[in-house]
């Protein structure tokens, strides 16, 4: 095995083997391979670093083809998407208001070796307004980059959402705009690695009904049945899916304020400015497709059907 793959601690070795049919004797094999399948697309200018392909091989379970479409996707849906990838400044003044209100906060401990990263997300505290609803799917995009760089955890292992609605209003609801949620959705699902295994929420509103009728379109039946709700006098319920021990204090936790993990997300995002910067080269030229070339239209259409997220 080449030095630029992370190695892996025991527990997330035996995961990824039980759970990702990794092989650890074929990883140089299957990095190759995919290697090879890119530098022959002459539309794509793609990462080639092992790590990345790698991460992207355990997204799909080390299934080639399903690697090669993921890939695809997601050099394909960059320029799709100016709304999530153009202009990724971390210094941003919207970008810089979202992080420093902590609106989507991954935390840093997990429950235990092999268990999912939980994601808390405060959608409540964004201004109910178009532009700050696009600003805040774009810094979940460029958050999301980071983990799948750097953490072998969420990849392995899958994420839980934790989706904190305090202070949710009507006027945040009737913001959610379907086409900029298609979009979100249709990235994850068509372009990412990720894994989702549960979707908690939190202090849920009295129209929380109409928000997940909102919600569940975009979802498969598995999925669904991994939605919980969770009233705030009936916060202990929560820990039956995330132990208080990797909570913040705010959330009865004993991982310290949530302000620590606003100023690490803060810092991690700005860090990535030059990396952010980097990434955006790494597109589909449509017109070098062979074959006929993919539009917005192929992928999005114009009132067509919600895709579903993968769920495993």
């Amino acid at each position: 095995m080449t030095d630029t793959i992370r190695p892996l601690s025991k527990e997330l070795q035996e995961k990824a083997i039980a759970e990702l049919n990794e092989n650890p004797s074929s990883i140089r094999e299957d990095i190759d391979h995919i290697k090879e399948w890119l530098r022959k697309q002459p539309h794509l200018n793609p990462r080639m670093d092992d790590q990345f392909i790698l991460t992207y091989l355990r997204g799909c379970k080390f299934s080639l083809e399903k690697t090669k479409a993921k890939l695809d996707g997601l050099y394909t849906l960059k320029p799709m998407l100016p709304e999530f990838f153009s202009n990724r400044d971390p210094f941003d003044k919207n970008i810089q208001h979202l992080l420093k209100l902590g609106v989507i906060l991954p935390l840093t401990k997990v429950a235990s070796p092999d268990s999912p990263r939980v994601i808390i997300m405060r959608p409540a505290l964004v201004d109910p307004s178009p532009t700050a609803l696009e600003t805040f799917f774009k810094l979940n995009l460029m958050i999301a980059d980071i983990i799948v760089k750097e953490d072998d955890q969420f990849v392995i292992c899958g994420l839980m959402l934790f989706q904190d609605l305090t202070g949710m209003s009507l006027s945040h609801m009737t913001h959610m705009n379907p086409t900029i949620t298609k979009k979100s959705m249709t990235y994850f699902q068509e372009a990412h690695p990720s894994r989702p295994k549960d979707l908690h929420f939190f202090n849920i509103p009295s129209f929380f009904d109409t928000i997940l009728g909102i919600v569940k379109p975009f979802m498969k039946e598995k999925l669904q049945q991994r939605i919980h709700a969770h009233k705030t006098s009936k916060i202990d319920d929560m820990y039956k899916y995330i132990p208080k021990s990797i909570l913040p204090e705010e959330y009865g936790g004993d991982a310290g304020p949530t302000q620590n993990l606003i100023d690490y997300w803060k810092k991690k995002v700005e860090d990535h400015a030059s990396w952010y910067k980097e990434d955006s080269q790494y597109v589909s030229n449509e017109s070098k497709r062979i074959g006929r070339p993919k539009t917005a239209g192929d992928i999005f259409g114009i009132e067509g059907s919600f895709r579903k997220l993968n769920v495993d």
